[in-house]
């Protein structure tokens, strides 16, 4: 039998996705991530701090929030950490919040870029 959740083949689909690297996400940058059962607001705060509004933060009277993102997962305990988004993934922040799968999210760079993609 095999088995379909292997880490293999969990980089394999990572390589295939749409996601935002940590290192692509600048200070003064954003990103807008809408979850299952959430929507996020992340601003890089530069040196790997972000401000989080909204979401869980939010409910639970917390938000906006300075914390980390530790990276991604595909809802187990392999964590992708040099992910900040990727779609269909699970979103960890630094204080161990973990969102539900992200369903899209868009990268608002905080200057235009002057490469051509």
């Amino acid at each position: 039998m095999i088995v379909a959740n292997t880490l293999k083949t969990r980089i394999e689909e990572a390589a295939r996705i749409r996601v935002v690297r940590k290192a692509e996400f600048q200070m003064g940058d954003r990103l807008l991530i809408e979850t299952r059962n959430s929507s996020y607001t992340i601003t890089s705060l530069g040196n790997g701090l972000i401000r989080v509004e909204g979401g869980w933060f939010d409910r639970k009277g917390l938000g906006p929030v300075t914390t980390t993102i530790t990276g991604c997962t595909w809802g187990g305990t392999a964590i992708h950490s040099d992910i900040a988004a990727g779609d269909g993934l699970f979103l960890e922040f630094g204080n161990r919040v973990v969102t539900t799968r992200i369903r899209r999210f868009r990268h608002i760079p905080a200057r235009p870029s002057n490469s051509v993609h």
